[in-house]
């Protein structure tokens, strides 16, 4: 039977109430690579090979996605995304031990009031 096992997330939509406030916290203050605008209601970027659509919410949409994003050094994204202002919900701190590595985790809200997780998979 055919189903979404081993499929790639190609695209997240992110409902946002102010598509602009959004687009300038995910491009200038995270840094996410911004890729084009599609009127005043639409953004898209390249989050490592996911698309990311910032979006007014249409008909029933309401809510959030919460976005994960990996980094290779958990601490100093956070000290450089808390310098530009950002406000965390905690410190970065181990979630899981893995058997090949530990699974870190921070956590933070975009100007929309949407969760984004930090995750960081540190090995040795």
């Amino acid at each position: 039977m055919a189903d979404l096992g081993g499929a790639r997330v190609g695209q997240v939509a992110i409902i946002c109430q102010d598509v602009s406030r959004a687009t300038a916290f995910y491009r200038d203050t995270l840094g996410v690579r911004f890729l084009f605008s599609a009127g005043p209601k639409l953004a898209f970027f390249d989050a490592g090979g996911t698309r990311l659509m910032l979006t007014e919410p249409e008909g029933d949409a309401t809510g959030s996605s919460m976005l994960y994003f990996f980094v290779k050094d958990i601490h100093a994204v956070q000290g450089s995304l808390a310098a530009k202002g950002v406000q965390f919900l905690g410190e970065p701190h181990i979630i899981a031990k893995m058997p090949d590595h530990d699974l870190w985790l921070t956590a933070l809200r975009d100007s929309e009031g949407s969760l984004i997780g930090i995750m960081e998979e540190r090995r040795g």
